[in-house]
């Protein structure tokens, strides 16, 4: 099924059950920092005894598939490195794609992308030279400003160049922080070039899960709009949109087609669910009823009255939310809204 004028698909089954792998992003779909995300440590292990195959997907970098691995089963969510693909994996594998086997490429980031480099046969190296064949970058947040410096002047000087991602934020305990896309386009700016990109919502990333892990009717998981359900969008996925991590009232209202989830839960739980249909908002107050919850457009802004499953309530306000945007171009306003707990 297509998306209708941009509103939320249907599902009779749980989408545990209506799709054979779940390809789940991890920062602020699983986990925060070093926390897990409530709730989001039984829905795996519901979704995996439904039969449902489960890959973990991060566009962060800096750590080594197993690295994750061992975090994912402190949260008490057993996994394996073939569990896992990042998009310093996706990366090595267009660099590769890009110079000959056992080319130094000049590293520009941590430990995940130095190993993902050797494992496709080539060599990462962090001293500048004639003999350098490409460049990788992605995040690292030990590397010294020396590297940064000498990866810039390679690509400067033409050097094939792939990042593995350009996230500008990612999730942190604290808040969100600046991500490698801010320290990528420090380098874009100072070459003048922009580079090959592995992550989402680029294709190599989706493509290398499918590669390692399998799977005929993928579902993605993620809580961005830009960059999870954008690249799904890219590949042909259906995806569900949590709302745990970056994306809040603001983001959603204001998503061009394109960045719409094929589903919206509140939380992981919605992968154990079905979806109820979910239609466009009626008339020029936009109404939108889900559940419990009737979200309509008045003087402006939406307002949303009821009671009932917080999903629901996201349902409801992307309904008329997206509605008013298709009609008028312009997101509707949210001041005071509140979503529920």
């Amino acid at each position: 099924m297509r998306h209708n004028r941009g509103v939320l698909k249907p599902a009779d089954r749980p989408l545990a059950q209506t799709y054979d792998l779940a390809v789940l992003d991890l920062d602020g779909v699983l986990y925060v920092g070093r926390r897990a995300v409530s709730g989001a440590v039984e829905a795996v292990e519901r979704a995996r005894a439904a039969g449902q195959k489960v890959a973990f997907v991060t566009n962060n970098a800096a750590r080594p598939p197993e690295a994750v691995a061992v975090h994912l089963g402190e949260l008490g969510v057993p996994a394996t490195r073939e569990d896992v693909v990042t998009s310093a994996q996706a990366a090595a594998r267009l660099v590769a794609g890009l110079v000959d086997a056992g080319s130094d490429v000049f590293l520009l980031g941590g430990d995940g992308l130095e190993q993902a480099l050797a494992e496709r046969g080539l060599r990462p190296v962090t001293t500048p030279g004639d003999a350098v064949a490409a460049v990788a970058q992605g995040y690292g947040p030990q590397m010294p400003w020396r590297q940064v410096i000498d990866g810039a002047i390679l690509v400067a000087d033409g050097r094939p160049w792939v990042a593995s991602n350009t996230d500008m934020t990612f999730p942190t305990e604290r808040g969100l922080g600046p991500g490698n896309g801010t320290l990528v386009d420090l380098v874009a700016r100072f070459a003048g070039r922009r580079p090959i990109v592995a992550g989402k919502p680029e294709r190599a990333l989706f493509e290398e899960a499918l590669e390692r892990v399998g799977g005929g009717r993928p579902l993605f998981i993620g809580d961005r709009l830009d960059t999870d359900i954008a690249g799904a969008a890219r590949v042909g996925w259906d995806s569900l949109l949590v709302m745990t991590g970056v994306t809040g009232v603001a983001e959603l209202v204001a998503a061009p087609r394109g960045q719409r989830p094929s589903f919206l839960g509140a939380d992981l739980g919605a992968l154990l669910e079905p979806q109820p249909a979910v239609a466009p908002g009626d008339g020029p107050a936009a109404v939108t009823e889900v559940g419990g919850w009737s979200a309509r457009v008045h003087d402006g802004a939406v307002r949303i009255a009821g009671a009932g499953d917080a999903s629901d309530w996201w349902r409801a306000l992307a309904g008329t939310a997206w509605t008013h945007l298709d009609r008028t171009g312009e997101p509707v306003g949210h001041r005071n809204l509140q979503p529920p707990r």
